[in-house]
């Protein structure tokens, strides 16, 4: 019997992945969260939550940071990312960066038990099909961006943030703005952003972060500022 928290912002798919789980494992309890927020709030109230099941793409979680903030806040918690993609590089990155199984939206749900009973008892998991090539490759890429995601663990979350923002290419201006924080702030914090990454100047930080994100910067909200 484990106490889940399943974080997606689909109630549809949120709701079938409840049923599968309920079909073929037993919980005690299980948390519905919708967003990044949401979902830190619900493991600061539940301690004793015994496996995260995570989407990638929920908002504010920002492609991979998410999982690394969640893997420096509760490291002892297992987590179990829940992704539409099946792509080998996305796959190796999220087991590098601390997850303890990868379950793709299209695992059936013996599959989805599987992957949650081989967490229980401490193993990883990835699908079959792929799990010689995710576990047992090892390159020079893969420690250069466990290396950065340890440097971007330092952040602080709202040093998280300003590095988001950075990368959609916001102005100090739209960043105070939208953080409700003066632009002397921002830049005192995109001065401790540039110190823990190695890097000095924003191009560098753009190039280090797009490595931690499943896909383009997307420039949402630019219209508000």
């Amino acid at each position: 019997m484990a106490k889940l928290i399943v974080a997606d912002d689909h109630p549809l798919f949120r709701n079938a992945l409840i049923n599968a789980i309920s079909s073929t494992f037993a919980t005690k309890a299980t948390i519905e969260t919708d967003s990044f927020d949401s979902t830190c709030t619900a493991l600061e109230q539940h301690p004793d939550t015994d496996l995260l099941l995570l989407d990638l793409h929920m908002p504010g979680n920002c492609g991979f940071l998410g999982l690394i903030q969640l893997r420096k806040n509760f490291p002892a918690l297992p987590i179990v990312v829940i992704s539409a993609s099946e792509e080998l590089d996305v796959i190796r990155r999220v087991m590098a960066f601390g997850a303890s199984a990868y379950v793709p939206k299209s695992a059936n749900p013996a599959d989805i038990s599987a992957a949650l009973n081989a967490v229980l008892a401490g193993d990883l998991w990835v699908p079959q099909n792929i799990k010689k090539q995710v576990l047992e490759h090892h390159s020079e890429k893969a420690e250069d961006d466990l290396d950065l995601a340890a440097k971007v663990a330092q952040l602080t979350h709202q040093q998280y943030k300003v590095l988001y923002y950075l990368t959609e290419g916001w102005l100090n201006k739209q960043i105070a703005y939208d953080l409700h924080i003066s632009e002397a702030t921002v830049k005192a914090h995109i001065t401790a952003i540039f110190r823990k990454l190695g890097v000095t100047n924003r191009t560098q930080v753009v190039i280090q972060a797009q490595r931690l994100t499943l896909e383009p910067p997307v420039n949402k909200a630019m219209a508000q500022h």
